[in-house]
């Protein structure tokens, strides 16, 4: 792939519109911070992931990498003498706003760490809520450069297991650039998810002297109608169409095909938010063979068959592996850095996760680098997972993550083709 092999990129968007805060901690000198709790003796997650919503179909293999997670955890002897505990929270959408007051649910069950949200606006409305209880905050999806700005930025309780979306941008644009085309159509959600990836697509186009058709063409996150939307892309000649949104793509797609600018008649592309199963045994159907050939990018490695089989362990209907082995990591370090820190207290698991995802002796299990730890405490480990290498940054997120490129068949199932390698 054009200029795949010297990708060296930085941060990116997820969900939905950025909220005001109002509830951040405010700074304050070391000196005047509180001791790190000691914790109960208990590790407990929390996991804040979509069973309802847009994004409601990423939950089932968010909530599968944690359930798994937490089962190897416990079979290899738990964390600091005792098995970990997992107490379930739906993080809904930004449109349903039940994030706060499940998350309220999560800490008041004693959640240490919780994993989730999927969608960044979601985390957005409640991720100073969670570290201002003194509890981490660790999404296997979250893909905005919120979480690396600002006062994000510092070294804090917040983690994530994916990449942001500067990585899924730079990917997309040289899937482009390799498929031949120059003028490419790009219709994206007008929320912080929709316009930095949309931003990160253009910026690569260009470099690689590609262009966008006019400009992004936006719809509202709350849109009841797409036409004129619909008729600005089929009216502005492009070689290809990038559709960047969520569960509305199955309402966008069929206004498409009807003004001659559908996949058959205009080369299209999706991104991760909408990259589902649309055939006729999913909840959001396409006519047959509508979507064949439509190419998207998800970030994360390829799901293995054998993590794909222990998956099915703790639920055999899953379909879609879609960030489960980023749920799945997301405990384990956490598990990992409470035996580190000798405490599950939220702070002091926040002060080793990244130290036991980078330098030290690599492992790649739970119980393998568990063991490590227990015999040596002076032990340094580097965890490598089954969602990639992980290597945590100072800013909490990935410093070197894979995209994959998936095509859909035509039945409107979509498969991996090929993985891509970046640092961020």
């Amino acid at each position: 792939m054009t200029a795949a092999s010297a990708l060296v990129l930085a941060g990116c968007g997820d969900d939905e519109s950025e909220p005001t805060s109002t509830d951040k901690p405010s700074e304050s000198s070391s000196e005047d911070k509180a001791p790190v709790a000691k914790g109960d003796g208990t590790l407990t997650f929390g996991s804040l992931l979509p069973q309802t919503g847009s994004l409601a179909y990423l939950g089932p293999p968010e909530f599968a990498g944690v359930d798994l997670a937490v089962a190897d955890i416990n079979a290899a002897g738990g964390v600091n003498g005792a098995d970990v505990v997992h107490v379930r929270g739906d993080s809904g959408d930004t449109d349903s706003g039940i994030a706060p007051s499940e998350t309220d649910k999560l800490l008041d069950a004693g959640s240490d760490v919780i994993v989730g949200a999927a969608s960044s606006g979601v985390s957005l409305t409640v991720i100073d809520k969670i570290m201002s209880a003194g509890s981490v905050m660790f999404s296997p999806a979250n893909t905005s450069t919120a979480f690396d700005e600002g006062d994000y930025a510092n070294p804090d309780q917040y983690f994530r297991t994916a990449p942001s979306d500067i990585l899924q941008g730079a990917v997309l644009a040289n899937l482009l650039v390799e498929d031949g085309r120059k003028n490419v159509a790009v219709l994206a959600r007008q929320d912080a998810y929709g316009e930095t990836l949309a931003s990160e697509v253009q910026k690569n186009l260009e470099s690689q002297g590609s262009a966008v058709a006019g400009e992004t063409v936006f719809y509202g996150e709350k849109a009841q109608s797409y036409d004129t939307q619909v008729q600005e892309v089929a009216g502005s000649g492009a070689d290809a169409l990038v559709l960047i949104g969520f569960e509305e793509t199955a309402a966008i797609i069929p206004q498409l095909i009807a003004a001659g600018a559908g996949p058959k008649d205009v080369p299209t592309y999706f991104v991760d938010g909408n990259t589902a199963d649309y055939s006729d045994d999913s909840t959001t159907p396409l006519p047959g063979g509508a979507l064949q050939g439509t190419k998207g990018t998800i970030p994360g490695a390829e799901t293995a068959g054998d993590f794909r089989e222990r998956l099915a362990t703790v639920n055999d209907k899953l379909t879609d592996y879609a960030y489960a082995g980023e749920s799945y990591d997301a405990v384990i370090v956490s598990a990992l850095a409470a035996i580190a820190a000798g405490s599950d207290a939220g702070e002091a698991i926040a002060s080793q996760i990244v130290d036991v995802t980078t330098g030290g002796e690599k492992c790649d299990s739970f119980e393998a680098c568990a063991a490590l730890l227990t015999e040596d405490a002076s032990a340094d480990i580097d965890y490598d997972g089954v969602s990639g290498p992980i290597e945590l940054g100072e800013t909490g997120s990935p410093t070197a993550a894979s995209i994959g490129i998936y095509e859909y068949d035509a039945k409107n199932k979509i498969a991996p083709v090929k993985f891509i390698s970046g640092n961020i």
